[in-house]
């Protein structure tokens, strides 16, 4: 299986195969996955909070539903902070997927419900990270991952 080389730091994946399918092993949820585009983003992204900007494992949940205007979703990534509250949105995308506002408004979406202060959207090639200023119902984008 070739894999795209992302715009994030490597690191050492724990890939397996069986019954010719891909597995990699996801350190949130302590389980293999299927190896699809999207969850090499996800699990990249993931390991770049962790190792990179220093966010505990233990405040990332990943795949988790909520219910948005009476239908289930299904979130890629929430961190939470040290007090519980959700931080962090995440919304990851297969890395040949352009980001688009058709992204964003999903991830604005699942906002609606969680009302959380940070959104991330990658697809591992490009990273956009906004703040949410909830008093003025606006948002900016900023250069760098929010420190928790």
């Amino acid at each position: 299986m070739k894999l795209t080389e992302l715009n994030l730091p490597s690191y050492e994946a724990k890939i397996t195969t069986k019954g010719g399918k891909h597995f990699i092993y996801d350190e949130i949820r302590k389980k293999e996955i299927v190896l699809t585009p999207e969850e090499w983003v996800r699990q990249n992204f993931i390991h770049f909070l962790i190792n990179h900007h220093n966010y505990s494992k233990n405040y990332i949940k990943i795949e988790k539903q909520i219910k948005v205007n009476d239908r289930q979703k299904r979130f890629d990534g929430l961190v939470y902070d040290k007090n519980g509250n959700p931080i962090v949105l995440i919304e990851c995308k297969a890395p040949e997927v352009k980001i688009s506002q058709n992204t964003f408004s999903q991830i604005a979406t699942y906002n609606m419900t969680l009302r959380v202060p940070y959104l991330i959207v990658t697809n591992g090639l490009s990273h956009f990270i906004c703040e949410i200023d909830f008093e003025n119902n606006s948002y900016n984008y900023l250069k760098e991952i929010p420190k928790i």
